[in-house]
Order: structure tokens, then sequence, then C-alpha cells
């Protein structure tokens, strides 16, 4: 195995793994070659296909989250999680040994622990991207041995902290919304041209709460003939959701909805305004776009950080904030209709919402990387 300039450490989900990449490609563009910056992550993770992809290198390690409630089935699943832990980090050790960074980046994840805690043995620079306003577990564990914090909103506690945003990946950078490019995504989607564009989704797994909302509205918009709503319903409700899907009139609303968004680009492009939760990589993305929001953090977010995560475009006129347990199809129909109503606002919102973005944030995290990397 040849030797590393930087691993880059956690995962589980895209939105740790998808600012992971982001950093990766960022450090190529300066020069490292793709097979000098290695990937470690979690055999049950999205990165097992994402970073391949890519074109990384990658080592899957064993080992599953801790389980915060503390039921009977959970206390012997925690119990398998800790010695899947053990194992990664002996395995984790061994990798540094051989691969020699110069510096490993963990993107938190409980994938991120075996090596951040392997660095620090072997006295590898340690540098930590935090996708969250409220810091991770694995973060507030390894964070006082880091030599900088790469943080993409201010406060998150953790020492040594370096305000860089949250990196995005180019395919949403380069995302544009003229009217040109707009009615090209359209019909890239197969959305009818001139309507106004919703688009709903909840992550790669979903969120439930949006789903019973967005399906209440489309009876309700069922004969509105200047709509269409996109919906990506996400893998745990697909089975059940694609099985009663609506019957609309023909002149009326446009309903699509898909399992997974694998044309997220385009649907940023073409929406008018989304409804989706608060996550890290999410709250950046739509802010690069410009997308007027309305969302819906997750409640049962570690530390409420999607609330958090979402309080900065909230304040600069660019979203709106639905307590989830205050979402239903009537709510979510009011302030859509509020927003659709009045295209000037929506263009105000786009444009504060570029105003707080960080579109260099990957460029930032890699100055930081390079930098403790010679030290």
């Amino acid at each position: 195995m040849a030797p590393a300039y930087a691993v880059i450490a956690g995962g589980g989900t895209g939105g740790h793994v998808v600012p992971a990449i982001a950093i990766g490609r960022a450090l190529v563009a300066r020069g490292h070659e793709p097979e000098t910056i290695h990937f470690v992550g979690s055999n049950r993770g999205i990165e097992r296909r994402l970073v391949p992809e890519a074109g990384f290198p990658l080592t899957v390690l064993p080992g599953r989250g801790i389980a915060r409630r503390l039921t009977p089935g959970n206390v012997l699943a925690n119990a398998g999680a800790v010695l899947g832990l053990a194992s990664a980090f002996v395995q984790a050790v061994l990798l540094l040994r051989r691969l020699r960074p110069r510096v490993v980046v963990s993107v938190g994840g409980y994938a991120a622990a075996p090596c951040a805690l392997a660095a620090v043995l072997w006295r590898v620079p340690l540098v930590l991207h935090e996708q969250n306003a409220s810091a991770g577990a694995v973060h507030r564990l390894v964070g006082r041995f880091a030599a900088v914090t790469c943080a993409s909103y201010p406060g998150t506690g953790l020492p040594r902290e370096v305000v860089t945003g949250n990196p995005v990946r180019d395919e949403i950078l380069a995302v544009r919304r003229t009217p040109e490019a707009r009615a090209q995504a359209r019909r890239r989607l197969g959305l009818p041209d001139g309507r106004l564009v919703v688009a709903a989704f909840g992550g790669s797994l979903g969120a439930r709460r949006i789903n019973e909302a967005v399906a209440g509205l489309v009876g309700k918009w069922a004969d509105r003939a200047g709509l269409a709503v996109r919906h990506a319903v996400g893998a745990r409700d697909w089975p059940t959701f694609s099985a009663g899907l609506p019957v609309l009139p023909p002149a009326g609303l446009s309903y699509m909805a898909v399992e997974f968004e694998d044309r997220m680009p385009d649907l940023l492009a073409a929406a008018d305004v989304a409804v989706c939760r608060a996550g890290g990589s999410t709250v950046a993305e739509l802010a690069v776009v410009g997308v007027p929001t309305v969302f819906v953090p997750l409640p049962m977010a570690p530390g409420d950080h999607q609330t958090k995560n979402a309080a900065g475009l909230v304040a600069a006129g660019a979203a709106v904030l639905v307590p989830d347990g205050d979402l239903t199809a009537e709510r979510l129909a009011r302030e859509l209709d509020a927003l659709l109503a009045d295209p000037d606002h929506l263009a105000t919102m786009g444009k504060a919402a570029q105003s707080v973005a960080r579109p260099d944030a990957a460029d930032l995290v890699a100055d930081q990387v390079e930098q403790h990397a010679r030290g």
C-alpha cells in the first residue's frame, strides 16, 4: 500500500461523505494525486459506493454507532458496537502505520473515531471538519487532540475553531438559476413548462412527517394547474407510499414521486421553493444555489443541530422554519401559498441565501489541511 498524503476518515451518511469527497477533490486540484488521498469509512456506510465512484482509494472498518436509548435490546447491541469499534481501532492503528499520512482529516460519524484516535496515537496532525452547528459525539470526544477544527458554523464549542463553511460538491456549485438553465433542468426532469415547482425531499431514507404532509398537500392541490411537485420519498417509506400514489386530473397538479433524487442539481435549478430537513450539507447546498426553503428540522437530531443549522438562512430571510410537530398538510399549504404568491419575494429570498453561502468552503478546509500537514 503506497504512502498517503492525507487520510480522510468518517462517513455513514451522505451528510458526512459528500463534504469529505469535496475536500478530497480540493486537495487533488492543488496537485495531490488521488491515490495519495486515502478514505477510511464504515462497512455499512454510503461511502462504499460514493468514494470509489469519485476515484479515491477506500478502506472500510467494522463497527456501528452507539444507541443512545438504553433499552434491553440496545444494551446488547451496544456491547457488540463497542467490540466492533475496538477491532476498528486496532485496524486503524495498523493502517496508519502502513500509510504514514502527513495529516488525518475527520469528517465525523462513528466511522471517524478509530482513525482519529489512531492519529493521536501516532502523533499525526488531526484536522476536524464539523458539518453541523452542534458538534457530533465523535468530535466532542477527539476535539481536544485536534490541531484545528474547520467549522461550518461559528460556536460549535470545539477547540481551535476556524469557520470555513461546509464543502459542497462541484455538481451543485455548477448549478445556475437563469431562466434558460431552469427551463432546461425542468425538461430533463420531465416537469411541465410554465408552472411553479415545489421540491420536497428528506434525505436517502426520507422524512415521514414531510411525506405525510406532502401527500395531504397533493390532495388539496389536485386541481392546481399552475403547480408542479417533485417529491423524493426516501427508501424507508417508498414501498408503502408508492403503492398508493394519487390519481390526479389530467389538467390539474403535476405530481412526480421518486424513491431517491439522483438528479439533485437539476432539481435545485428547477425548484421555486424546497421543503426539506436541515442537515448540514442540505443547508449548504440550498444556500450556494439560492433556493428559498421551508425547513422542517429533524426533531431528534443531537443537540437540535438541524434547527441551529437552519437559523442563519432563516435570520437572513432566505427560509421559513416549521417545527416537525407543527407540520401538517394545512400548515404546509399555507406556507407555500404565501411564498408562491409573491415571485419578487422568492427572488429576494434566493439572493439572501447566496449572501450567506460559502462556495469556497472546500478550498478553505484544504488550506488548513495543507498548513497542518506541513507542520
